[in-house]
């Protein structure tokens, strides 16, 4: 209660404070609050659009800082989700650049021909448009010979490439007849065809949940999209695009892969500036999900040793 304009306790409980001076510390806090909101909304990265060179909005997020700056590219019919384990972890002492390629995620579809090279090309301008200038290109699956296509691109830019699960050998040769026979189940029924697909990449004790939602998440890719980058992919180990690429490219290569498949490490050392790969045993392809702790240290590892051969 009030006695001579003085707050004073009554009965032992909480002071009451005079109506005027309520009021200041309220509109205090208040104006603190609002204050508090502007700086978190003033620090939110919201995600960006770059244009390829086609002309279609390629989504991207940019999280952390420090160089060089990580770019992680996705596989067939996956997107930017693919890399949720990898980001808060990365982005701790890097920029970490995640993308969703044309026709995947919330990029744009009005592409006829989904080639790696134009691919390539949707990598290349998010990397321009994120203003980086020193970038490791990270590419999972189908994401390896994408940023094979990138680095050929950004000679300047570019001065490692990782992939994970994938360039196991770019020598290998797939006739016409055998790329035929694997696009056919596809075209006859994508859904069925593309599980059928990817249910041979999980290990036994993958978590059942996560390939539950991979197998429906693929499955259910836009056909269009999904038929022409397969083939595309494909057809360059038909013509041995998938070897001569690296020709060009005069930077180290390292793959974190699981075992599903061999690696040939001598045949892409034919090829490529220098090549090395880290084995995750009983991995699958979908480690950097399924065994996101372990991958990230063995990635964590690659970084490091890329980074500190660019600074020799």
């Amino acid at each position: 209660m009030m006695v001579g304009g003085k707050t004073i306790r009554v009965g032992g409980g909480p002071a009451v404070r005079p109506a005027g001076e309520r009021s200041r510390i309220l509109a205090a806090f208040l104006a603190f609050l609002v204050l508090a909101a502007g700086g978190a909304r003033a620090q939110t990265a919201w995600p960006r659009v770059a244009v390829s060179a086609d002309g279609v909005p390629i989504t991207y997020e940019v999280s952390g800082a420090g160089e060089p700056a990580l770019v992680f590219v996705h596989g067939w019919n996956c997107d930017a989700r693919y890399w949720r384990e990898q980001v808060p972890h990365f982005a701790q002492h890097h920029r970490v650049i995640t993308l969703d390629l044309a026709g995947h995620g919330h990029s744009g579809a009005a592409r006829e021909r989904c080639t790696m090279a134009s691919f390539g090309q949707d990598v290349q301008a998010v990397v321009e448009a994120s203003g980086s200038r020193r970038v490791i290109l990270i590419g999972h699956s189908m994401g390896g010979p994408v940023i094979a296509e990138a680095a050929r691109l950004m000679p300047d830019l570019v001065v490692g490439l990782i992939g994970v699960d994938t360039l196991e050998d770019v020598e290998y040769r797939m006739t016409r007849e055998e790329l035929d026979g694997l696009m056919a189940p596809l075209r006859a029924d994508f859904r069925a065809g593309s599980r059928e697909f990817v249910a041979g990449m999980f290990a036994p004790d993958t978590d059942p949940e996560l390939r539950a939602w991979v197998l429906a998440d693929i499955s259910s890719a836009p056909p269009t999209i999904a038929l022409s980058a397969m083939e595309e992919m494909m057809m360059q180990y038909v013509t041995g695009e998938a070897a001569t690429v690296f020709e060009a490219i005069r930077i180290p290569v390292m793959t974190v892969n699981g075992d599903l498949w061999p690696v040939n490490a001598e045949a892409n050392r034919r090829h490529m500036a220098a090549f090395d790969a880290v084995i995750l045993e009983g991995a699958d392809h979908f480690l950097m999900m399924d065994r996101p702790e372990e991958f990230n240290r063995a990635l964590e590892q690659v970084i490091h040793a890329m980074a500190a051969t660019d600074a020799d």
